[in-house]
Order: C-alpha cells, then structure tokens, then sequence
C-alpha cells in the first residue's frame, strides 16, 4: 500500500527522507534543519559549485530506470563536474518537483540510491526543496566542492603537442540506452509477461543506469604529481567534450579511432543494432569519464595508469580538430552527441 505525499507534507517529507542522515565532511558545520547550511572552508581551498537539473521524460525515462538507480545517478553526475575539475565533491542539495502519481515510498527509494552515492562517496546531503510538479519528476541537485587553489584544472588550458587521455572506456552507456528502448518498444507491442532477457548485456545496462564518478583517477594523478592542463567529464559525447576544450583553448586536435577504448558489449550491441561503434563512441554521451590533456613529458606516468588510455594530441588552432581513421583518412569532428535544447 502507497501513501500520499500530502499525508506528510513538505516539511514532513524532508524529515522523513533525511532522517538519520550523518555528516562526514569536517566543513559540513550546520546541515538540514534551518533556513541554510553552513560550509567551512580552510585556508588555501577553493570552492566548487555545479548543478544539474533532471526532467522525467527529458532526461530519464521511468518505464525502465528505477528509482533507486536514478537517484544514485543524479548524484553521481554531479560528483563527476566537480572532479572533473580535479576537486573534491563535499557537500550537495537536493530539489525534487513531485506529482501527485508519486507516493512517498517512491521518493524513499529515490532517496535510498541519492543516500548511497553520497555514503560511497562521502559527500553530505546539507539541504533542498521540495515543491509539487504537474509534469512528473523533477531533480535539481547542486554539488559543493572543494580543491588546492592552485590544482584547479580548468578546459582552457590545453597546450600544442599535450597527449589527450581518457579513462575507462566509451560508448557503453550509450549502448545501454538503445538496448533499453529497444526493449521497451518490443514490451509495448507484445505480451506483457514476456520479460526482456537482458543476459550478456550487464555491463551496458549498468553504465547506463548507475554510472560512477572517476574519484580513482584523480586520486592516480594526484599521486603521480600529474596536473591536467585542462579535464572535463563526458556527458556529451567525446565529440562534443574534445571540442569544448579546443575552443575554450584556442587549439586544434586529432584523435585516432584505433585509440578508442571499447568494451566488447559495446561492441557487440552496436553490431547487433546495425550501428557504427566509432560513432557511438565519439557521440554516445552519458559516459562519466574523464577526458584530459597532459604535457607530452607525462606520457610514462599516464601510460601506467589504470584504466587511462592515450587516444590522441592537441595541435595548432589552425589545423582544426579531426578523426583520424583506421586507414589514415582524416575527418572533421562535429559535435554530435547530446543536446538538451533540442
């Protein structure tokens, strides 16, 4: 049996959502419970502040993402912008905009997978909002961050002849989107016991239903004494991402397809989807990873780390930003991954 968000009301919701909640950042000094929280910041720390905001129907899709994995998602992406700009991620709020079709055992499980990313992350929940939505689920998270005022790494700083790094490797959540919406049409169109057999295929549903944030990556180049000349995640596609960071830089780039780390499944998917697992790569979007430029002088260190893969290296503005292929032939690279005004 559900019960009615109104039963609890706003402020009886937060309480219930948030009960128990402990604070383990040493700058969390006043969490949820007043008009605000207060952050303490040391000496020689630099703030961060990112937000995302998340819309049911736009961004996620309730037939096949659970509430659990999607709170644990909309979290972790806002980690992922903070350590993509080589900081930490401390402290985040969190705003929902509810329907009346939710109950308040839905938004217990979508806070269960937001309480979870911050506990494996250690980040703390400090306050939020809640308002109701005649247009489904609404997330709007801002994350507080913290780093070294001199180790901020920023997309404007790549430099001629810098290597171009990525970690993990890309296309898989991509994958899994196209597997859960094919799915999804095959569930619509035939007998609703049939369950979708999803077997050899985990790796790309959890890359899209319950990414990670590369802590490990930054925690890797921290102890190589490795400083980025200019980093951001991959939300929106390499593509997209390599291409923000050449402009903001006033710089060109190649990148070689035979560089680009992909996994089997993803291979595999985008043989079976009749798709080209370049492009998927290049514009798939939603991968989290961290895509980076280090001085040439850095190859051994980044070389020997785990899960960082060379794919490519920054050039003069004027020879522009290019693919090159397997084959040799080079071709421009355009944005084409995500883009939520569209």
């Amino acid at each position: 049996m559900s019960t009615e968000i109104a039963t609890l009301g706003e402020f009886g919701l937060i309480r219930h959502l948030t009960e128990g909640l402990e604070n383990r950042q040493p700058s969390t000094r006043y969490g949820i419970g007043d008009d605000a929280a207060v952050i303490a910041r040391s000496e020689g720390k630099q703030t961060l502040i990112t937000t995302d905001l998340l819309l049911e129907g736009v961004h996620f899709d309730l037939t096949y993402v659970p509430l659990k994995h999607l709170g644990y998602k909309a979290a972790v992406v806002n980690f992922s912008d903070i350590y993509a700009m080589n900081g930490t991620p401390t402290q985040i709020t969190v705003s929902l905009g509810v329907s009346k079709r939710f109950s308040v055992e839905d938004m217990e499980a979508l806070y269960a997978g937001i309480r979870l990313a911050c506990e494996e992350y250690e980040v703390d929940i400090v306050g939020g909002d809640t308002t109701s939505s005649m247009t489904g689920l609404t997330i709007s998270i801002t994350c507080l961050g913290e780093a070294e005022e001199g180790q901020i790494v920023y997309r404007n700083g790549a430099h001629e002849t810098d290597l171009i790094c990525v970690s993990g490797d890309l296309g898989a959540a991509y994958m899994g989107l196209q597997l859960l919406e094919r799915e999804k049409m095959v569930m619509k169109d035939s007998d609703q016991s049939i369950q979708p057999d999803f077997t050899g295929r985990e790796y790309l549903l959890e890359r899209q239903l319950k990414p990670e944030a590369r802590r490990d990556i930054i925690r890797q180049l921290a102890e190589e004494h490795v400083k980025p000349t200019a980093m951001m995640d991959i939300s929106d596609g390499l593509s997209s991402e390599i291409l923000h960071i050449c402009t903001q830089s006033k710089v060109g780039c190649r990148l070689y397809e035979e560089h680009l780390p992909i996994d089997y499944q993803t291979a595999a998917m985008a043989e079976e989807l009749n798709m080209n697992v370049s492009t998927c790569a290049l514009n798939g979007g939603e991968d989290y990873e961290l895509l980076f430029t280090v001085p040439l002088s850095a190859y051994d260190k980044v070389s020997q780390m785990d899960g960082v893969r060379t794919i490519g290296h920054i050039t003069k503005a004027e020879l522009g930003c290019a693919l090159v292929t397997r084959d040799g032939q080079e071709f421009e690279l355009k944005a084409q991954g995500w883009n939520p005004l569209q």
